[in-house]
């Protein structure tokens, strides 16, 4: 999407991004990657179904594009990343405080204010964006140009789409899940080859810096580091 006024570029929203989400703990029960990944196309879903797998491909290569000077969230697998979330103890949220009562009107620092769970929350909201989509701008979302892609993304952000009550942070859901996909440890689905740790410079796993603290201004020469152990 392009840049709005009076908000930060891609690059510097991804770099101060990056250390809140890069060995995110949200995907625990997820299963690692330990063979090469098939193809988005032949990526059998674990959650989703055709159509809500359709909206997340092209909502998240919107909100990460691929044009520019680093990977987009497609080449670093964030639809996968929040495919198996969804599936995982984390969508059907397993270890939340669930129970009422919900607030609809409440700040949001006051927490998660619906019965739904997030697996929920995509399944009921999807097909109601996607409609909106048909109404004002003539197709479903993933059938959409980009252009009208970014100006319907854009009303969502600004709360412009009637969504129910239970369904009021998809947005905020969709955007956080996207940038976990994108600076999560490999082994959850995204950040395919540790990309975008590449793109920002983040040493990901590495357990010793001893020598570095007082090292003041100095590129770090060595590469990133997965949980697992792989090397970019």
């Amino acid at each position: 999407m392009t840049d709005l006024p009076g908000y930060p570029s891609r690059r510097n929203f991804l770099k101060g991004s990056a250390a809140g989400f890069a060995l995110t703990g949200i995907a625990a029960s997820a299963e690692a990657q330990t063979e090469a990944p098939v193809s988005l196309d032949e990526y059998q879903t674990e959650y989703l179904n055709e159509a809500e797998w359709a909206f997340i491909m092209a909502a998240t290569a919107r909100l990460i594009p691929s044009e520019g000077d680093g990977p987009g969230a497609i080449e670093t697998r964030v639809p996968v990343f929040i495919d198996r979330q969804l599936a995982s103890d984390y969508g059907t949220a397993d270890d939340w405080y669930m129970e009422g009562p919900h607030d609809a009107d409440a700040e949001p620092n006051r927490g998660w204010q619906t019965p739904l769970n997030p697996a929920e929350v995509y399944r009921q909201a999807i097909p109601v964006f996607d409609a909106w989509c048909q109404d004002t701008h003539g197709a479903g979302f993933a059938e959409l140009d980009e252009e009208r892609q970014d100006a319907a993304l854009t009303s969502l952000s600004n709360g412009d789409v009637a969504l129910a009550p239970e369904v009021r942070d998809f947005w905020s859901l969709l955007l956080s899940n996207t940038k976990e996909g994108y600076f999560a440890d490999p082994q959850y689905g995204g950040n395919a080859g540790m990309q975008s740790w590449v793109y920002i410079g983040f040493p990901g796993a590495r357990a010793a810096y001893r020598e570095w603290p007082e090292r003041h201004n100095i590129e770090y020469p060595l590469g990133p580091v997965s949980i697992s152990g792989e090397r970019a």
